[in-house]
Parts: C-alpha cells; structure tokens; sequence
C-alpha cells in the first residue's frame, strides 16, 4: 500500500474535482461532455483499428511473417542481427500485443538473459507500435494525410533496434 500507483489516481481525481468546485464548474456536466466526446473519437478511429488488427492477424496465421523471416535471415545474419528477433522488429511497429506474444516466446526459447532476449527487451521498450499511435493519435483529429509522421517514425524504430543489437553486442556482453 506504500506504493505511489496506489494513491496517485484517486488523489489526482480528489484534486480535479476540487479545482472545480473552487472555480464553481459544473463538474458533472462537464464530465459527461468529456465521456461524450472520448466516445465519438473512439467510433471514428475504430474502422483504422478493425483494419490494423485484421492486417497483423493475417500476417500471423497466414505464414508471411515466417516467410519473410526466412527469406531475410542469411541477410540480416551477415551484419550481426539475431535472426530470431526479426519477426518482433517487423511486428512491433504494427502490433503491441503480438510482439508481446512474440517477446514471450523468445524469453521461452532463449531466455530473457541471453543475448535474443536483451535485445527483444530493449526493441519492446525503446520502440513504439507506430501505425497504431498513428491510428489512435491522426484518426481521433481526422488527419488523412500524415506525410511524414509514419516514414519518420518508422526510421526512428529502424535506428532503435539497430542500436539495440550495437547495444546488448558492446555493452551487455
């Protein structure tokens, strides 16, 4: 109970609550107006999700992600990355629950010590699901053109897990 997860919601809420009753807002009103719109956003980012979420089960049941992982491995190998990890480097900008399942199963098969699972752990942790966010984030503000949101987060996540395998190779050996 001595934790600071415990308290610090219900003492956020107590304090939101208090700056408007001291301000004199009408605070349920306003509460429902805020569920309102968080409830409009959701409906007009679903049709993003449905097809984000079809897209990634695709590509896990329909083999292509084995495929490809084949295909590249002798490749990637040549410059020093763990070919096991390049399912969860192609699933993780699309997908956080699917890597997560694919980050457990590497800790399974190689453990979380050994060098697959110190670079899983650092791509899980310094990456993001990129078209996800950008899902969530430019379809509850109706953005259709992101321009360059998506090939620059993608280079982000690139340089992130190159310099996760440079990283667990120099520094956690």
């Amino acid at each position: 109970m001595n934790n600071i997860g415990s308290w610090a919601i219900p003492v956020m809420i107590f304090l939101i609550i208090m700056a408007g009753l001291l301000k004199n807002l009408p605070i349920f009103d306003i509460f429902i107006k805020g569920a309102k719109d968080g409830l409009a956003a959701s409906i007009s980012i679903a049709p993003s999700l449905i097809g984000l979420i079809t897209a990634v089960s695709m590509l896990k049941v329909s083999g292509t992600l084995d495929i490809f992982t084949s295909f590249i491995a002798p490749f990637v190998c040549k410059i020093g990355f763990p070919p096991e990890v390049v399912p969860l480097a192609i699933l993780r900008p699309i997908s956080g629950s699917g890597t997560i399942a694919l980050l457990d199963n590497l800790f399974s098969r190689y453990g979380p010590d050994s060098d697959i699972g110190k670079i899983a752990s650092i791509m899980m942790g310094a990456t993001e699901t990129t078209f996800y966010t950008a899902a969530v984030y430019l379809g509850s503000i109706n953005i259709k053109n992101s321009k360059y949101t998506i090939p620059c987060a993608l280079m982000a996540d690139l340089t992130t897990i190159l310099l996760a395998v440079i990283s667990v190779k120099i520094f956690l050996q």
